[in-house]
């Protein structure tokens, strides 16, 4: 008995993000908490190195796909990696007025995504299932922004300013979109665990789910500007505000900004497969999984075909098309409220 219930632990570690110890009688409440920090660890290690390890990928088929549309050669798919190894190699200097601000912006960029990445399910479990819940996605989500915020101000100069103004609007309108999905999938499970929610929970209404299929159109309309990319990078906007907050920023900081952006990518395209795509995923390994970075990947060419096909919103433009989507968003909200 105690042998076949650690069997199930491994499985249920992969099939639900935590192992069920509750079969192994000999283990005490020590054992158990030690033995699911020993799973919960390599969980996350592989989740957030899957996620640095695809995240320049991304990115590169971004730029090749982008030049193709507009009948250019474009560089190779492995010139993100590139880029990043050579920033990463220069001098770290110094031109804002808060240093250490600047500083601990960059790393909480990066660290916020790769935890992140540990609280969704990239095509196998999710490793700090047990750990968080939704409103510690939502927090982490919206502190990735918050750096963004922290970095601008920390360098002082009037494009930073001019670009955490925009980005600090466009955060406002913005976030409570996705906050709004989750806590749909939260009505509809009555749960706010990740492994129940993350699991196509928009559509477990009684009836027709009106709310989840609305949430799906709503979030496709406004998953180019979770992911900053054209039409609605308008914080960094290079041709007008020279990429806006970070601006003042060169060398090792600035790659770890651009490395949270890549990952970003990745990060709310596994999130809006996990919530709105989930079918194909409880396949067996390696079907399951390679079905959802497949997933992943169509979204990530669809974010490069509207990049290469639209022209940059005006910040005004782009609060009044979200101001549009917070109504029919809170609209699917109260949906799901009464069970639809």
């Amino acid at each position: 008995m105690r042998v076949q219930g650690r069997i199930r632990s491994r499985e249920s570690i992969w099939a639900g993000g935590e192992p069920d110890l509750s079969a192994d009688e000999g283990v005490g409440a020590t054992g158990r908490v030690v033995m699911n920090i020993l799973w919960i660890i390599p969980g996350v290690a592989v989740n957030a190195g899957l996620v640095l390890l695809v995240a320049p990928l991304c990115e590169g088929v971004l730029r090749k796909v982008t030049a193709v549309v507009q009948s250019r050669r474009g560089p190779p798919l492995c010139q993100p990696y590139f880029d990043l190894l050579k920033l990463l190699a220069k001098e770290d200097l110094e031109s804002g007025e808060a240093p250490v601000v600047q500083r601990a912006a960059a790393y909480l960029s990066l660290a916020t995504v790769v935890t992140v990445a540990g609280l969704v399910p990239m095509g196998l479990g999710i490793p700090m299932n047990g750990v968080g819940d939704v409103i510690l996605l939502i927090y982490l989500l919206t502190f990735c922004g918050i750096c963004t915020l922290l970095a601008g101000l920390a360098a002082g100069s009037t494009y930073s300013i001019i670009g955490i103004s925009r980005e600090m609007m466009t955060m406002i309108a913005l976030e409570p979109l996705f906050a709004i999905a989750l806590l749909i999938g939260v009505l509809h499970t009555q749960s706010f665990r990740l492994d129940a929610v993350l699991k196509g929970s928009v559509y477990s209404a009684d009836g027709f789910p009106w709310s989840g299929v609305i949430m799906v159109g709503v979030m496709l309309l406004s998953f180019q500007a979770f992911v900053q990319r054209v039409p609605f990078d308008t914080s960094e906007a290079e041709t007008e505000l020279m990429e806006g907050p970070l601006m003042e920023y060169s060398g090792p900081k600035l790659a770890l900004f651009k490395y949270a952006q890549m990952a970003r990518l990745v990060i709310h395209s596994a999130l809006f497969v996990a919530l709105f795509v989930p079918w194909g995923s409880a396949f067996v390994f390696p079907v399951g999984w390679l079905l959802f970075w497949a997933k992943v990947g169509v979204l990530v060419l669809l974010v490069t075909l509207v990049a290469a096909t639209h022209a940059r919103y005006r910040i005004d433009q782009a609060l009044h098309y979200f101001a549009g989507l917070l109504l029919v968003a809170l609209a699917a909200l109260v949906l799901a409220a009464y069970g639809y």
